[in-house]
């Protein structure tokens, strides 16, 4: 059986990923999110280092939805489906590195 802590972390979670999508709703651009065309257009230069890497990595979910699916259910979904994975990642990541300092620290005490 789960803690009532962990129960109520899962519920939080749950809730910030089905309210994700609202973002879709606030006006203008996110802050943060721009290419190098948007970068330019705000700053008036692109960076030369930004620049040298823009190419490297391309996002798997493009604007965040499927590609070809530009319907409201899609971009919603895609927003949904962003949004768990992003959770299942982070969570992984801090899961794995809190199982490391755990072992590390039972390490320390044993010695």
């Amino acid at each position: 059986m789960m803690d009532k802590n962990t129960r109520n972390l899962i519920i939080g979670l749950l809730l910030l990923v089905i309210l994700t999508p609202l973002g879709l709703l606030a006006a203008g651009e996110t802050f943060g999110e721009w290419g190098t065309e948007e970068l330019e257009e705000k700053i008036g230069y692109v960076p030369p280092g930004m620049d040298s890497l823009a190419n490297i990595w391309s996002a798997p979910l493009s604007d965040y939805g499927f590609p070809g699916n530009d319907t409201p259910i899609g971009v919603i979904s895609g927003y949904v489906f962003s949004a768990i994975v992003g959770v299942i990642v982070c969570g992984g990541i801090l899961y794995l590195a809190g199982k490391y300092i755990a072992k590390k620290n039972d390490a320390e005490d044993d010695e």
